[in-house]
């Protein structure tokens, strides 16, 4: 759309932002999770013997939908490459910077935890490499119920949807709908709903990215369906407000 477009108006470089960040640490937790024996053990140990209900495909989409999210971010910090007008800025939000820098702090305060925690402690009961994970993935998680925020109240602010690919929040709120199935029969071939327990992220991001589509769905084909090319103009309203009605802060 951006390219077709030759513009990056009507969109706010946060989501692509911290969306490339989300699914980087999504990706790393689900590797981890469906690779590691040490990580499988530690979660046997918790979870009643269970493995994770990570599945293969949960590392392709994440791995796919990282690289994706990477390539739309160039758009915004590189847009001379697309030849874009890049309207929407290159400088996240401060809440956005936020939650980047937060994460990292947090992952890094638990690792340091795990590596103070003496070596024959069990795993079961005390700090361990799959708290590592868990909050690696809790990561991906605060990122989800962050990421759209930006975009909805940009959105709400310019009365328009321009920009935007609802397209993608169709394929989103089918994705998170398919991926709470697949939990669910998972954790009813294991007999023991520890697989959603067990994987509180997976279920929650499906519910939460729903909830946020339905709000896309709702701005773009009932508040805002009357908006136009025209109304707002291509190089006006939407372009000149880009910087400065996006933020958070």
């Amino acid at each position: 759309m951006n390219i077709r477009r030759k513009t990056t108006g009507g969109s706010v470089v946060d989501f692509p932002f911290i969306n490339t960040f989300g699914f980087l640490a999504y990706f790393i937790s689900n590797c981890a999770f469906y690779y590691s024996p040490l990580i499988r053990h530690q979660y046997a140990l918790r979870h009643k013997d269970l493995t994770p209900t990570v599945a293969f495909n949960d590392i392709v989409f994440a791995g796919h939908a990282t690289l994706i999210s990477g390539i739309l971010l160039t758009q915004y910090f590189k847009p001379s490459l697309w030849g874009l007008d890049n309207a929407a800025g290159r400088r996240p939000s401060r809440t956005i910077l936020g939650v980047f820098f937060g994460s990292f702090v947090a992952v890094t305060a638990v690792i340091f935890i795990v590596v103070s925690t003496p070596p024959d402690s069990d795993p079961k009961t005390s700090w361990a490499w799959l708290d590592v994970m868990y909050t690696v993935s809790y990561v991906k998680l605060v990122v989800t119920v962050v990421k759209y925020a930006p975009q909805l109240l940009h959105n709400f602010r310019t009365q328009s949807t321009k920009g935007w690919a609802i397209g993608a929040m169709l394929l989103d709120f089918a994705g998170g709908s398919l991926s709470i199935a697949q939990q669910a029969i998972d954790a009813y071939l294991q007999r023991d709903w520890s697989g959603i327990t067990g994987n509180p992220v997976k279920f929650a991001l499906g519910n939460v990215s729903m909830l946020y589509d339905l709000g896309f769905m709702t701005q773009h084909y009932i508040l805002y369906r009357d908006d136009s090319e025209e109304k707002h103009g291509e190089g006006g309203s939407l372009l000149e407000r880009g910087e400065n009605d996006r933020r958070l802060d």
